[in-house]
Formats: C-alpha cells, sequence, structure tokens
C-alpha cells in the first residue's frame, strides 16, 4: 500500500492527526521501513489497532502470528528472500491453495509473484510487520545458518591439527569444540536431520575427505562435506554432547544426546563411535517419540495379516516373533503390540538394548553387557517378578532363546525379534541355535517378517505407463497384469526431488497352525514350510508389496529394493 494513501485512510477514520502523519514521514525518511511500521514505533497507533484497521478495509482475515505454530514444509513453499521483500510469510497449505500472511495486502504484485513461484492459489490474511518480521526471524534461522556462513568464521591459519591421531591435544581439542563456529556447524547437521525427516546422520572421515550424510526414507544422501581439519572438533563436540570420552579415540563408544527444540519438544539421539582407518565415525539414530506410529492399521497391515497378528498377540501365552534386518521396523511393530497389550491388569517387562521410547506403564530394563547384564540375565529377573508379557528385544544365542521359549511354555505372552530374512526361515535359525522343534512348535503362535518400502509422494504424484511385463516379472500374474495402474512420483519441494515421501510397512505373517507345527516337527525345510504357509493364506513380502504397487502406494522400484522374488 503507497504510504500515502495507508496515512490518508488513517486520517480519515480518525485513527491518526496530520501532525503524527507528517512525523511517521519524517522517521520514515530517516530510518527507513513502512509507514504503518513507524506509526506504531512512534506510538501513534497500535499494531493491532493497524491490523484490525487493514483487515476491514480489505474484507481479509487479521492473523495473530504469536498464537499459531507454522510447519516447516509450508515454510519452505517460499523462500527467504521473497518473504523479507514482501513482508509476508506462508502459514499454512490447503490442497493447491496456500495462506499467507502479509503487511500489506493492496500488494497485488507480491501476491502474483507468489502465485507464479509456488504454483499455487493464494489467499491472504492480514499480520502486523513487526509480528511478520519476528515469524521471518524465527523459521527462516536455521537456513540463514549454512554451512558457508558457519565456516566464514573460521580462520584457517590459526588452526593447526597433527595428522597422528595418537598425538593430538585434548586441551586443544577441547578449545576447538568450544569454538562458535563448530557448536553452530553441529547444531546445523543435527536441527537439519529433523527438518529433513531423516531417520540416522552419518559423519564420516576418510583420507581426504569428511562428509555428512542423512538416511531418509532409508535411503542415504550426502548432505554436506564440512573441511577435513575440523573431523575431530566436529566429533569431539559430539562426544561431549553425548558424555562420552574425547580422549579415548581407539575403542567403540555409545550414548545418548537430548535436545530441546522449544514449545515442549524433545528430540532423542543415540549415539555410535566408531574408530575407522581415518578417524572416528559417528552415526546418530533419531528417536522422535511425536513420530512414532502406534496405530496398527496406519502401519502397513492388510486386513487378514493385522487379524492374525492380534490374535495372535493377545492370547494368554506363547511366542509372538518379528523378523527382519537392521531399520525395518520391527521395534515400532513391538511397540504398537505393547501400546495395544498396555492395561492396568497386566505387568508387562521388556529387555531392551538400547530402550529406544519410553512407556508408561511398562517397566523397561536398558542392557548392560559390560556389567552381565544380557537379555538371558534380564529374562531370568523378569520371570522371578510375576509378568504377563514379557519383550525381549533381540534373541542373538541359545541361551535367551531357551529361556524366551520356557517363559512361553509356561503361560507368559513372550514378544521378541531375531534377524532372518523371512517368516519361514525363522525357525530354522531357532532350530540352528539348538532349540529342539517340538518345543518351537509348541512355544511359537506367529512368525511375522517385515520390511519398509519407501512411499510415492503425494504432491506429485503422476500415473505411470508400463508394459504388462515389468508386472509378471516381479511375479504378478498375467491375468492381473493388463489392469494394474502403475504410479511414479514426478519430484518436488516437498519430496526434495525423490519422488517419495514416508515410508510404509510390507508384512508377512505366518500363524503358526497346527499343520505348520506338523511340518516342524517333522523336520520339514524352509522351502516346504513356505509353500504350506502360502497354500494356508499366508502372503509374502513380495505379495504384500505387490498389493501395495496395486493400491497406489509404491512403486516396481521400490518393491525389487526390498524384497526377494518368491
Amino acid at each position: 500500500m503507497a504510504t500515502d494513501r495507508l496515512g490518508e485512510l488513517l486520517l480519515r477514520e480518525k485513527l491518526i492527526t496530520p501532525e503524527q502523519l507528517t512525523k511517521a514521514i519524517e522517521e520514515q525518511h530517516s530510518s527507513g521501513g513502512r509507514i504503518g511500521h513507524n506509526l506504531a514505533k512512534l506510538g501513534f497507533v497500535s499494531e493491532k489497532d493497524l491490523t484490525a484497521f487493514l483487515s476491514k478495509q480489505y474484507g481479509m482475515p487479521a492473523i495473530d502470528l504469536s498464537t499459531i505454530e507454522i510447519e516447516q514444509e509450508v515454510i519452505h513453499i517460499i523462500p527467504e528472500d521473497v518473504a523479507r521483500k514482501y513482508q509476508l510469510i506462508p502459514i499454512k497449505r490447503v490442497g493447491s491453495t496456500l495462506v499467507i500472511a502479509m503487511t500489506d495486502p493492496s500488494n497485488i504484485f507480491a501476491i502474483d509473484d507468489i502465485k507464479f513461484l509456488t504454483g499455487y492459489n493464494v489467499e491472504s490474511s492480514v499480520a502486523s510487520e513487526a509480528q511478520i518480521i519476528q515469524a521471518i526471524d524465527k523459521y527462516y534461522q536455521i537456513d540463514e545458518m549454512d554451512l558457508s556462513d558457519v565456516l566464514t568464521e573460521f580462520d584457517e591459519s590459526e588452526m593447526e591439527i597433527v595428522q597422528e591421531e595418537d598425538e593430538v591435544d585434548i586441551s586443544d581439542l577441547k578449545k576447538a569444540v568450544e569454538d562458535a563456529p563448530v557448536v553452530k556447524l553441529v547444531n546445523l547437521i543435527l536441527t537439519d536431520a529433523i527438518k529433513k525427516g531423516a531417520s540416522d546422520i552419518h559423519i564420516e572421515p576418510y583420507e581426504k575427505a569428511f562428509r555428512v550424510r542423512y538416511r531418509t526414507d532409508g535411503v542415504l544422501h550426502e548432505e554436506m562435506k564440512p573441511p577435513i581439519k575440523l573431523k575431530n572438533a566436529i566429533v569431539s563436540r559430539i562426544k561431549i554432547m553425548s558424555s562420552l570420552d574425547i580422549a579415548e579415540r581407539r575403542l567403540p563408544q555409545d550414548g545418548r544426546i537430548k535436545l530441546k527444540l522449544g514449545k515442549g519438544k524433545e528430540m532423542d539421539y543415540r549415539v555410535s563411535v566408531l574408530p575407522t582407518l581415518f578417524g572416528e565415525k559417528v552415526v546418530l539414530r533419531l528417536l522422535d517419540k511425536s513420530n512414532l506410529q502406534l496405530d496398527m492399521t496406519k502401519l502397513g497391515f492388510e486386513q487378514n495379516a493385522l487379524n492374525d497378528f492380534m490374535e495372535a498377540i493377545h492370547k494368554p501365552w506363547g511366542m509372538v516373533l518379528v523378523t527382519g534386518p537392521t531399520g525395518s521396523g520391527k521395534t515400532t511393530t513391538l511397540y504398537s503390540a505393547l501400546s495395544d497389550l498396555n492395561k492396568t491388569s497386566e505387568n508387562i517387562s521388556t529387555a531392551e538394548d538400547p530402550v529406544e521410547f519410553n512407556f508408561m506403564g511398562i517397566n523397561q530394563v536398558q542392557m548392560h553387557e559390560d556389567i552381565g547384564l544380557t537379555f538371558a540375565a534380564a529374562l531370568r529377573s523378569f520371570l522371578r517378578q510375576d509378568p504377563d508379557i514379557i519383550m525381549v528385544g533381540e534373541i542373538r544365542d541359545y541361551e535367551t532363546a531357551e529361556i524366551a521359549i520356557k517363559a512361553a511354555l509356561t503361560g507368559h505372552l513372550v514378544l521378541s525379534t531375531l534377524h532372518t530374512n523371512d517368516a519361514p526361515s525363522t525357525v530354522n535359525r531357532l532350530l540352528n541355535m539348538g532349540i529342539e522343534p517340538f518345543l518351537v512348535a509348541s512355544a511359537t503362535n506367529l512368525i511375522l517378517a517385515q520390511r519398509l518400502a519407501r512411499k510415492i509422494c503425494t504432491e506429485c504424484k503422476e500415473p505411470l505407463d508400463i508394459s504388462p511385463k515389468a508386472l509378471t516379472d516381479i511375479g504378478v500374474s498375467e491375468d492381473k497384469a493388463g489392469s494394474i495402474r502403475c504410479y511414479k512420483g514426478k519430484g518436488c519441494a516437498v519430496c526434495n526431488g525423490t519422488g517419495y515421501k514416508g515410508r510404509i510397512a510390507l508384512y508377512e505373517v505366518m500363524p503358526m497352525s497346527d499343520n505348520l507345527k506338523e511340518f516342524v516337527l517333522n523336520g520339514a525345510t524352509t522351502a516346504e514350510l513356505k509353500r504350506a504357509a502360502i497354500k494356508e493364506g499366508m502372503k509374502t513380502l513380495r505379495m504384500s508389496g505387490i498389493q501395495k504397487i496395486e493400491d497406489g502406494v509404491t512403486t516396481i522400484e521400490e518393491i525389487i529394493r526390498v524384497t526377494m522374488a518368491d
């Protein structure tokens, strides 16, 4: 809105006097800014009254930005320089409409620019200039702190890192760790990972390079390459944050960082430090309880598989096993089951390494192998604690397997995980550990194998022409291949150009029926057990993946990546 236009309207409404307007214009000439902001700064009109006036004048809602929380996904729709130039900020997105708050609702050039830049329809609302500037500073502050800004504060000539690892002076290292740029850079790495929805951060030293990668939706992407001279300072900063020994650089170490992010939100990072040939590699696992999905209907179960799983976990005793590689979502599935079973009438104890999330009503025990608190030792103690339900983080050896099976056969429900490729091969894994076939058959209620597949981004999802042969190659029947409609993600700002956003679980659920128990007792092979289970209605991981392709949730490439052909 032109200066004289706003002043004229405020004069007409008798909200200011001609003398006040003259003073505000003089202030504007000397210090810049808009006329409304200067009137408010001089105390001639309050920001609230000014916003209410503009709202009434243009028939637009007035927004109090201090009462709302804007999502980072929405903020990134409009670049910071554009937001500052036009003094506006995106508030929310509803379908193809972007709602923005602006100080000057008459600026049609700004609205046209935003429409052109974002491709969204724009719906305007009014907010005070002070609130918009404050919001821009708040929401774009992480973006402002990019790597180049952080590194400009370094004078490389002042920093000397001795190449021989054993000769690094700890006092020098502590000093380097406390440098503001190192602190900023580590904070940037930790917060940027949250913003990008990463599950893990990998900080890796090589002979002539140092890089940071994030695992997003199960796939690693390189994010930045800090100068190699900073590797000791960065790793030591992370060690200090996770209460580890910065002087010990030859042995692996494990720790935890808890960050407070404001608004009561906390983020936990599980830290693992591993000595490699050219320095220490750090992997941080992000544990965000607010994103923990405990609703089983939303995890990706097909209805029949979910019914079988629910029936198995609600039996009074027996063992339910969840299998799959690291990072396949086993912990989430087990926590979902425990959440469903968590009632005042049940005594639930868990042995975990590590405890990822804590739950009210569940007695969770952290393993410490160095002092003898192993899964087997914890299980023995649980059995003296009058348990109803026991969860063992992982069955790794004969001793743990034996106690778990005995517990399952003596009136307890036991939940646990194993590292096997599919549900039928889990039986042979237990037999190879030394467990007798009759014990496996009588103790096991159900075995579930799972994988995580990336979901197609809903913002840029589009139909994909594909030959029926591509579908028959992955196991779709010929009569069905012609009728399946496939999709892919084109790549957009929401999914960082990958075409995928979020993940969904694929499940292979094998209830141990009497028939399958007979097969186990008769020493059947994994292949024979699998055929028998399929005959009884079990959907394999590949079949579950094909179902997700049919539902338009994921792509053929993803299913080939995470599952094996039957």
